[in-house]
């Protein structure tokens, strides 16, 4: 849920927030995130081990929330400039110059979301189209309650819908040459 905006927040204002609290910046307003459910943590940290597992050796880097994303900066922008913060269930990052000391400068390559009950609208739609805009080539949105996945790729600008998977299904990661997730681990009893 949105705090209260008194002004238009920056990523200079953000670094300054108790590294505890866990709060997203989205154009200018502050969004407070809620502690994940052990569902939503059994869920990310399965995910996480596969894709790690398939990354070993190679050039692309897996992140684990709470992991900084700024989606639209660029080399060299001031952090007064910078307004829009996120922090991605999971984050795969293939070029090594997008990240720092902080998180990741520009839009991941994969980014998941893991939907709860507070998160829905905005994972769905507020971050759909912000991680559209910056050019994440690829979105997993996962939904604890149906135990299903949507994976939507950037074709032209755009995400178009390019699987969806439940129960016992293998999901491709289209980013990720050879990399695929097994359903039935992720959504294990």
């Amino acid at each position: 849920m949105p705090l209260p905006q008194e002004k238009h927040y920056t990523y200079a204002d953000y670094l300054t927030w108790d590294e505890r609290e866990h709060v997203e910046l989205i154009e200018g307003a502050p969004v407070m995130m809620s502690p994940p459910s052990r569902a939503h943590q059994e869920i990310s940290g399965e995910l996480f081990r596969q894709i790690a597992n398939y990354l070993e050796g190679k050039k692309c880097r897996v992140y684990a929330a709470p992991f900084a994303v700024r989606l639209f900066e660029k080399p060299g922008d001031a952090a007064s400039s910078v307004d829009t913060v996120v922090e991605p269930d999971i984050s795969v990052v293939c070029d090594r110059d997008k990240l720092d000391d902080k998180g990741c400068r520009g839009a991941p390559d994969l980014v998941i979301e893991i939907l709860s009950p507070s998160s829905i609208r905005n994972d769905r739609l507020t971050k759909f189209n912000l991680y559209q805009r910056a050019g994440v080539r690829e979105y997993w949105i996962v939904n604890p309650a149906e135990k299903s996945i949507q994976v939507f790729v950037l074709e032209g600008g755009h995400y178009a819908a390019a699987a969806l998977g439940s129960g016992t299904d293998v999901l491709k990661v289209n980013v990720l040459d050879g990399c695929y997730i097994d359903l039935g681990r992720v959504f294990e009893e």
